[in-house]
Parts: C-alpha cells; structure tokens; sequence
C-alpha cells in the first residue's frame, strides 16, 4: 500500500530550498533522502568544518549542497520555505522567527516520523526512565510477532524507514522535552513516566519544560491513549487536559482501574478486579522505579497483545546499559553503573534500589537543578560520598547542612578525574557495600555524554 502522505511530501520538496539546522544524527539521516527527491539543501552548524566527520563533509561537497558553519553560521538562514531543526536548538531564535514570519515551515525528522507514519505510533516521555520504557515497550511488542521500530532518542533514524512501514507496524520513540517543543502532532498511545526538574539550564523555565511535554498528547483524538503516573502531581493534573482515554499507573495507591503494584506483585487493575501480571521478585529489573517503568510498558501494550506475551517478555528483558548496570563484584564489594543518573530524581531513584550500604560516586555538569532533595537520601543510604565535577560544591553544601540538622557524620572526599574517583572508592569500600556512579549531574564538564561517561567508568574497574 502506498504512503500517500509521504508521496505528498516527496512532490512537495522537490527544488524547494531546506535548511538543515544541526548536522546531527536525526539531520544526517535527511541527507541522501533529500538530495534522492531533489531538494536545495543548505546545513548550518556552529562547528567549524574540522570538527565535523569527514564523510559526511564530502557527501554533503558531493551532493553540491551548501553549507554555513562557525559562530556566525545562522546570519545566512535567509529564504528557506522548509527548516529542519535538531532538538539541541532552540525553536525561538530571532533567526528562525525571521524566517517563519516570511512563510517557512519549521520542522523535524521526529515529528514528519510521527504525521507520516502508516502504523502505530507509540511516544514515551517524562523526566526519568524514557528508555528502560521504550526499550520494554519495544521487546514487548516483538515477543508479540509485531513488526516494530525503535527510535527518537534512541534506535536509529526512522525517516528513511518510512517507504517500507506497513499500517499493522508499530513505531516506539523516546521523546525529549527538546523534541516535543515544536511538535504539533501527537502519537496515538503516549506515555508520560513522570515530570520532574530537568534541563532547566536550556529550558527559559519549569512551566516551558512541563508545557513541552504535554504535547505528546496534546493533539490526540477520541482514539488517543494517555499513560501516565497517578503517583506524580504534575503528571496526573496534565492528564485531566487529555482528549482521548487516560490509563493511570501507581506504585503507591491501589487505584480501581489502572496498572498498579500491589504487595510486590504488578496487577491490571479493572473495576476493582484485579489480573495478576508478575511479581516483581521474577523481574531483572532493580528497583521501584522501574517496576514503574513497567507499568507503563504494559499501559502502553495494553490494547495490543496479551497479558501473557507482557509477562514474558518483561521477565526476559535484561535492563539498557548505563542504568543500574551490573559490571562485577571485586572482593565481595558489587560495582554498578548508572551514568544515566544525570538528575537528584534519578539519583535518587538508584539510590533507593538497594539495600547494602552505597559509596557514591557524584557530581557533574550544572544544569541549575535543586539539589536540596537529595540531601536526605544520601544521608539515609551512603557510607561515603565522593564527588567531582561543577556540581560538587552544590551536593556537599546540601548534604552537610542534613548531616548536621541528623547530628550524623560521613567521609566527603573531592576529587578531579573520573579515574580518583574509582581509585579512592576501593580504597574505602567496605565488605557487601556498593560502589555506585550516579553522579545527580549531566557529563558535559568531562564527557561528550552519559554513555561515555558510563562508559569511561566501567573500562576503570574492568581493569582493577
């Protein structure tokens, strides 16, 4: 079957000048399409040429498109009818304004996914645990003998995908609140994990953070299902603004319809009757946020497959790498990585897996985030804490003032380099402790991102 709404658009681009804002991953995927359907191609980035992979620099000489680089590279966004923004630039700069009050359409690779798409599409946001839901979401949905596509935040660029996509396929994005600020359509099934602080250093506030994300839901239909977290304030008040069906999970409250975890056993909750899914104790998965996690997954793929593909593919999922991620245990002492904890929330979420006493490693990039609440949990679940990065001083300060309102004590040590932090924790690790990097904090003062980071950590005590 044809996708007539793709065929439209492939007619419409043809000759029209493209401005590509950001050679990134999503924009690099729009390349060879672009240039297949005859498009004038412009990319724009504030990288000077020698920063930029080569191939993509004599693909791009090659195809005889043009490029604008370097500090000033925006002074040349002049008469564009279509803009392609990466989800690292913000959509309000004078420039792109300029140019949408001329009659440009500003755009995204995500969002042409999402109106494009002749399946099912499947959106998951929220501040924490947009992956580890995508990724159940997905291997629910396969051990179901669905054709499925993972991407957005994670996967691969699904553009290019779109000619092969069949109406009884399933498309499953992780969504960032940088990605849902210019979207004005919606997947039809949307998950919302929870909404807490976060990239509040590129976001001009809270409010324009939480407004982004409703539009996962915001332009759905009678047909469109909401998932979200009934145990979250924020979340819950979103959902009464929901156009088409609300599915609530809670970890908390034994609500009458809904996905809930009840005495450690994950239940669909119906009316009052509740349908036993699995106990939580059968699952890979370490703590409570991601039972929630899984709530969400099994929201999502409610309508779709049955209880019992769910269950199995929920039991056989192994967790994604930098979240709460097993590496070994040396002299009776378990190392974990999760580089993902790059928020207090998360943090605070790995903190809470355990119940062994935790070294934790911590600190990083400062995206001006209240550091306050964390101070409690470190003092209930840390032996010590080592901490580095832009963000230390702001996590010690919080944490003394606890220590001293508990009349408590714990061993702070500072550190420059990833590597002392690892070194100074098995100096000081104590038997059946945890060592733990959650550092509360972005890597961008010391790494590219969290992956190298978790990365960089996990080769250092591989070779302990």
């Amino acid at each position: 079957m044809l996708n007539e709404k793709l065929i439209e658009f492939n007619n419409y681009i043809r000759n029209r000048r493209v401005a590509l804002l950001g050679i990134g991953v999503s924009n690099i995927s729009l390349i060879d399409y672009l240039h297949k359907h005859n498009a004038e191609v412009t990319l724009f980035d504030k990288r000077e040429e020698d920063k930029i992979d080569k191939t993509i620099i004599e693909k791009v000489k090659d195809y005889g498109m043009k490029l604008s680089l370097g500090n000033d590279y925006l002074e040349r966004l002049k008469h564009f009818e279509i803009i392609f923004r990466s989800p690292s630039i913000r959509p309000d700069i004078p420039e792109i304004i300029s140019e949408l009050e001329k009659g440009a359409i500003l755009t995204s690779e995500i969002e042409l996914v999402v109106e494009m798409c002749p399946g099912t599409v499947i959106g998951v946001t929220g501040s924490d645990g947009k992956t580890t839901t995508t990724s159940l979401i997905y291997e629910i949905l396969s051990q179901s003998g669905k054709k499925c596509y993972v991407g957005g935040n994670i996967g691969i660029p699904l553009f290019p995908k779109l000619e092969e996509m069949r109406e009884d396929d399933f498309v499953v994005l992780e969504l960032s609140s940088f990605q849902l600020m210019t979207m004005k359509i919606s997947p039809q099934i949307a998950v919302i994990t929870n909404i807490t602080p976060n990239h509040l250093d590129i976001h001009k506030s809270y409010d324009e953070y939480i407004e982004a994300k409703t539009n996962i839901f915001k332009y759905q239909d009678r047909t469109g299902i909401l998932i979200t977290n009934y145990d979250d304030e924020i979340a819950r008040n979103l959902a009464k603004r929901a156009n088409g069906k609300v599915i609530y999970f809670s970890s908390k409250e034994k609500i009458p319809t809904g996905i809930i975890i009840d005495d450690g056993v994950i239940k669909i909750s119906e009316d009052g009757l509740r349908r036993h899914v699995l106990n939580t104790k059968n699952l890979n998965l370490r703590g409570m946020h991601n039972y929630e996690n899984v709530c969400a997954a099994i929201g999502a793929t409610k309508t779709i497959t049955s209880v019992e593909n769910q269950a199995k593919a929920i039991k056989e999922f192994r967790g994604v790498e930098h979240r709460l991620e097993f590496i070994r245990k040396i002299d009776d002492i378990k190392w974990y990585n999760d580089s993902i904890g790059s928020s207090p929330t998360r943090t605070i979420a790995g903190l809470n897996s355990f119940d062994e006493k935790i070294v934790l490693i911590a600190g990083g990039y400062d995206k001006h985030l209240d550091y306050e609440p964390i101070a409690k949990p470190i003092v209930q679940k840390v032996s010590s804490l080592i901490l580095m990065g832009q963000t230390a001083e702001k996590i010690e300060k919080v944490v003394r003032e606890e220590l001293k309102i508990q009349g408590k004590t714990m061993n702070i040590y500072r550190v420059n380099t990833l590597e002392e932090a690892a070194r100074t924790a098995k100096r000081i690790a104590k038997l059946g402790e945890i060592v733990l990097l959650s550092p509360a904090s972005a890597s961008f003062d010391m790494f590219k991102d969290f992956a190298e980071r978790g990365n960089k950590f996990k080769q250092i005590v591989q070779e302990m």
